[in-house]
């Protein structure tokens, strides 16, 4: 099977100079691809000058959006993703690669907690991955790594829904989940980036957001909506036996408590549907 390396780059230039040599010297027979997301450096340069296909963005659309340009032109059979920042190790793919031959679909490079990029990252990380684990049924080590192999049939799948920023791996992973794929994960460890990172703390806020809100609504909204609903529902059955045994009577505030647990049940009812017919084909 054909192998195709995907590499998003932003003002990488250096990272790639280190980079590129040792993917070209272990997989001299790979396809590897260089996104160039609108860089202001040299980053387009160095990668052609090492030998390997530039795909140059007119201008930044985001690591997503880079991540769909690749896949798109990506002609192996199966595919791996790393950044262009020194995070992740060409020592590292063939343990990936092992894992896909085991049976799997898709295989993630799970970072440790030491890996983080600080405390509040791998605050955060810990956070998603313990609320994708409950979503899912299965451990999930690490749901943002961006270091993974990846079966380009089924991964290709999934494109459309794929965002343009940095949510892409929780996207992919929960949607991989979602169809039935099977996934897995390896222990890699990331040493601290090369460069400045393009991350900033107001965006990783949102990010956040965005991140809890994908994993939730991509897999099983019911499973959010359902305990959000039986709380409207117990504090109204609550509010009724306090006001029936002090006033004997059924007051508004608890008919508002039960219309708003039947609103937000159905919400995840029609969610839940949605989700279905988005994951039709696959």
């Amino acid at each position: 099977m054909t192998l195709s390396i995907i590499i998003p780059a932003k003002n990488e230039h250096y990272g790639l100079s280190l980079i590129l040599p040792k993917l070209k010297s272990r997989y001299p027979e790979a396809e590897i691809l260089v996104v160039d997301d609108g860089s202001g450096d040299a980053t387009a340069r160095t990668a052609a000058e090492l030998g390997t296909k530039v795909l140059r963005q007119p201008y930044s659309k985001g690591n997503g959006a880079a991540i769909k340009t690749g896949a798109r032109t990506a002609s192996g059979d199966i595919l791996i993703f790393m950044d262009a920042d020194g995070q992740h190790q060409p020592e590292d793919i063939p343990r990936l690669l092992e894992k896909l031959d085991e049976g799997y679909d898709m295989v993630v490079g799970a970072r440790s907690r030491q890996s983080q990029a600080g405390l509040h990252r791998a605050t955060a990380n810990g956070l998603y991955n313990r609320l994708a684990s409950w979503m899912v049924g299965h451990r999930v080590e690490d749901l943002t790594s961006g270091f993974r192999a990846v079966r380009a049939s089924k991964f290709k799948q999934f494109l459309y829904l794929l965002p343009n920023g940095f949510s892409y791996p929780t996207t992919i992973t929960m949607s991989f989940f979602r169809a039935g794929h099977s996934v897995t994960y390896v222990a890699v460890h990331a040493p601290k980036r090369i460069g400045k990172s393009h991350l900033r703390i107001f965006r990783d806020g949102v990010r956040f957001l965005v991140i809890i809100f994908k994993i939730c609504t991509l897999y099983s909204p019911l499973k959010l909506f359902f305990p959000i609903s039986a709380g409207f529902f117990a504090t109204g059955m609550g509010y009724y036996l306090y006001t029936f045994i002090t006033m004997h009577r059924f007051t508004n505030m608890s008919a508002l408590l039960f219309a708003t647990a039947a609103l937000v049940f159905l919400m995840g009812l029609i969610s839940e549907q949605i989700t279905a017919l988005m994951f039709k084909d696959s």
